[in-house]
């Protein structure tokens, strides 16, 4: 192997690098893909944290915009809970 590698013309490694590059950015892409279509680039997130007993910490527009994201944030689980349960009686169904 060392005497393969030392058998190439100068310059390889550049298309070796060249090449890793490649991968690290169709990776990225693929995770940014993901990303956005879970959701997990939603602005309003770090409203979840918080709960009633907070009010006093936020000022009341801010209390209100977290009551508003959690309630989408409860409705948003219900769904994909309920999606889940029926993909999952679907396929035990099907194994039927």
């Amino acid at each position: 192997m060392k005497e393969y590698i030392q058998s190439l013309p100068d310059g390889w490694t550049i298309y070796l690098w060249m090449v890793a590059a490649a991968a690290i950015l169709i990776g990225a892409a693929f995770l940014l893909r993901w990303g956005f279509k879970n959701n997990q680039f939603d602005e309003d997130i770090k409203y979840v944290v918080f709960d009633d007993d907070d009010a006093d910490k936020m000022s009341e527009e801010e209390f209100k915009k977290s009551q508003e994201v959690r309630a989408a944030q409860e409705k948003l689980r219900e769904d994909v809970l309920k999606k889940r349960a029926e993909m999952k009686q679907k396929q035990h169904n099907e194994k039927r």
